[in-house]
């Protein structure tokens, strides 16, 4: 399973969480920062990634055009990186279970 982070969130995720989500990137190290919406969610699902985001922006689109790809939207203010790396963490599960279920297209994380 393998989770793209948008620019809104740490590359140090990437390999905080290395483990239980290998293969995984931050969209600084596949060329696509600064680029906009459409190419991330583009690129998202030609290789199979779950998006993760801080912002509302992939979780609209994904109301609006369906999945893939799959995202994970952080409904969080203001958090530091350990934060949000233990909140993934905690949630492998039940990200593992967005990831295999063909009816499930997003996941929001409060």
């Amino acid at each position: 399973m393998k989770l793209l982070f948008d620019e809104n969130l740490s590359p140090k995720l990437v390999n905080l969480l290395a483990d239980i989500f290998p293969d995984s990137v931050h969209v600084d190290r596949v060329g696509l920062g600064g680029k906009t919406d459409d190419e991330v969610w583009c690129y998202a699902k030609a290789n199979g990634f779950i998006l993760v985001s801080k912002d509302s922006d992939f979780y609209d689109k994904n109301l609006l055009h369906g999945h893939p790809p799959k995202v994970i939207w952080i409904k969080r203010g203001n958090c530091t990186n350990r934060q949000i790396h233990l909140l993934l963490r905690n949630k492998h599960e039940i990200i593992c279970r967005l990831n295999y279920d063909e009816e499930l297209g997003f996941m929001i994380i409060l």
